[in-house]
């Protein structure tokens, strides 16, 4: 019953109500766990992103008092978290876009013929993704992460890294410009 009253509460009123009862921030999590979740498993293994998102929860919890709702809502506070603690990761990450840049195509797994021309589009473009990925700056991959993957605007961007809109603006825009000249056309189109 709490949920499902929280759940048509603005995160203004769902922070109020949350300081007031620390049990309600089950709330919060209930809201926007799914988010956090598919962009930090966007970023990361499965595995990982896991542990990520929990921990992200987990840091949220504990630093409830610290969020300002008159600075933003509630989901970049929280993809704000989740990216702090992917750059502690950071390393990994290249290490692992790396080792995808490595890896050959997949064999072709049997079925539906449109199943089969995905599969062989993304199998081709993946080590040139990975490549590209990898070769960008770690703020430039984090903006164009959480406005590709995290599906966040250019306010939330900036809320949620700490930076100015216009920042978030830029490094999307250098990050656009290397992703197509690191990605050779001739080579993922055949």
């Amino acid at each position: 019953m709490i949920v499902g009253v929280c759940e048509q509460v603005t995160d203004a009123e769902l922070v109020a109500r949350y300081r007031r009862n620390p049990d309600l921030f089950t709330a919060v999590h209930d809201r926007y766990y799914r988010d956090v979740y598919l962009y930090v498993a966007g970023r990361l293994d499965t595995q990982i992103a896991e542990d990520i998102t929990a921990e992200t929860f987990l840091l949220a919890f504990d630093q409830r008092d610290r969020f300002d709702p008159e600075r933003g809502s509630l989901r970049p506070w929280l993809f704000g978290i989740a990216t702090n603690l992917i750059a502690r990761h950071r390393r990994k990450e290249t290490r692992h876009y790396r080792a995808l840049a490595r890896l050959g195509p997949e064999p072709v797994m049997e079925g539906h013929e449109n199943r089969v021309v995905t599969s062989v589009a993304a199998q081709r473009m993946q080590p040139h993704l990975a490549k590209a990925l990898a070769a960008l700056s770690g703020g430039e991959r984090d903006v164009l992460v959480l406005v590709a993957l995290g599906q966040l605007n250019y306010d939330e961007v900036a809320q949620a890294l700490g930076i100015a809109s216009g920042t978030v603006g830029s490094r999307l825009s250098r990050a656009r410009a290397k992703m197509l000249a690191l990605i050779d056309k001739e080579k993922v189109h055949g």
